[in-house]
């Protein structure tokens, strides 16, 4: 019997909608897991009342599991339900539906390959700007002293230069490895980077509605990172289980998907 020769064929079954690559079944399941968590808060906002919903720890992974479009959908329909369905964790409505898509957003155009390769660029550009008005304005226009400010918005440019070097790459790479560990510290990482860019995106809004004062810059300094490392492992352990999950079970990968 001859041995059959030429490129290897692969057979994918395709039905239903997508977005992006993203079946919206897909879309639906995320967009509800994170309404969900909507209703758990895990911190409480200093400078201008109610709480922090943990959903915001899954917001990176919501955009790595589909891709920067698809989780961006997921993330802002999830937050926009739980905006109607658990106001205590609402914040301002707007900020809180912006922030959530954008956090799916920033973390799936970590991509590993050449497709979409200078999206980061301009989010970081973008979220350059945004520190330098958030900081700024701060020191210039509410007399909050330098230290106070440059320390209050350590997780923002902290997670501005995580993701503008390589180890955005890296935080990718380890997503994508088929080791559960290089898994979970990319989760860590690749949520860190992500939930600071994102931070520094809504605190923008949210200084120049409130222009909180020096003692609530000081106060937070501690407070900041930690809200972040639960954040981080909120996304880490939910994280590392669902991915482990979908690769075992063989469910279709999105197009734009990192792990």
């Amino acid at each position: 019997m001859a041995t059959p020769t030429g490129k290897e064929r692969q057979v994918k079954f395709l039905g239903g909608a997508a977005v992006d690559g993203a079946p919206v079944a897909y879309i639906v399941v995320l967009a509800a897991v994170a309404a969900a968590l909507a209703f758990i808060p895990f911190s409480v906002v200093l400078a201008s009342g109610g709480s922090f919903p943990l959903s915001q720890g899954i917001h990176p992974l919501i955009g790595w599991l589909l891709g920067p479009i698809a989780g961006a959908v997921a993330s802002g329909v999830g937050a926009l339900i739980g905006v109607f369905l658990a106001p205590h964790t609402a914040g301002v409505p707007v900020v809180t539906v912006y922030s959530a898509a954008l956090a799916s957003f920033a973390a799936g155009a970590m991509v590993l390959g050449a497709k979409r390769r200078g999206w980061w660029l301009v989010l970081t550009v973008i979220f350059v700007i945004c520190w330098l008005l958030f900081a700024g304005r701060a020191v210039v226009q509410n007399g909050v002293g330098l230290y106070a400010a440059i320390a209050g918005s350590f997780l923002d440019w902290s997670g501005i230069l995580l993701f503008a070097l390589p180890t955005r790459a890296l935080a990718a790479r380890w997503i994508n490895s088929k080791n559960l560990a290089w898994v979970a510290a990319g989760l860590f990482l690749g949520t860190w980077m992500v939930a600071g860019v994102t931070h520094v995106a809504s605190a923008v809004v949210t200084y120049f509605m409130f222009n909180w004062p020096e003692e609530v810059w000081v106060t937070l300094i501690p407070i900041i990172p930690f809200e972040n490392l639960m954040r981080c492992l909120t996304g880490t352990v939910i994280g590392t289980g669902v991915i482990a999950g979908l690769r075992a079970i063989g469910l279709v990968k999105p197009t734009e998907a990192i792990y």
